[in-house]
């Protein structure tokens, strides 16, 4: 296994995001972690290279992420081998999903989560983080980090990457 920068070994993909903030953290634990970003449009906030400098995303250029105008052309350009949807409408917790190398972790917009027919669609795919009784969600970037980090740890134990003595991914 090479030291230089892995190829991404993850995709998080973010469906019609609202807040900035998360999609830059989201971004930053990509970059972090050598997974890749996809962002599904409409996006509810400016991505261009100027408004990533004024906010100071100086990380923005390694991440490079790519943008897809609709669910539809996501699933014909990026043609993930396998999603995992993350979404407090089901009962399967993320832990139990089989993450492999190369799936795609999906979340939805901040206000509303992924839309009912995707959420039908792949029904077979969907994961939650688990909460107490009574609570709505997590902060999306919160949720995109531990469903990632999960993915890390079970990818690590199935041998498909490795972690050095100093902790540092090798994919």
């Amino acid at each position: 296994m090479s030291s230089s920068r892995p190829a991404p070994w993850l995709t998080i993909v973010l469906h019609e995001p609202e807040i900035p903030n998360n999609t830059g953290a989201i971004g930053r634990t990509c970059v972090a972690t050598g997974a890749a970003l996809r962002l599904i449009e409409p996006i509810a906030f400016d991505t261009s290279e100027k408004a990533c400098r004024r906010a100071g995303l100086d990380y923005w250029p390694r991440l490079a992420p790519r943008m897809h105008a609709s669910w539809a052309h996501y699933l014909a350009e990026a043609r993930p081998p396998r999603i995992w949807l993350y979404t407090t409408r089901s009962a399967r917790p993320h832990w139990d999903a089989d993450v492999r190398l190369g799936d795609h972790l999906v979340f939805g917009k901040e206000t509303a989560g992924l839309p009912g027919e995707i959420l039908r669609e792949h029904a077979d795919r969907t994961v939650t983080l688990p909460m107490i009784e009574g609570e709505r969600s997590l902060n999306l970037a919160n949720a995109a980090c531990a469903a990632l980090y999960e993915a890390m740890r079970q990818i690590v134990k199935q041998n498909e990457a490795r972690l050095d003595r100093d902790g540092r991914l090798y994919v």
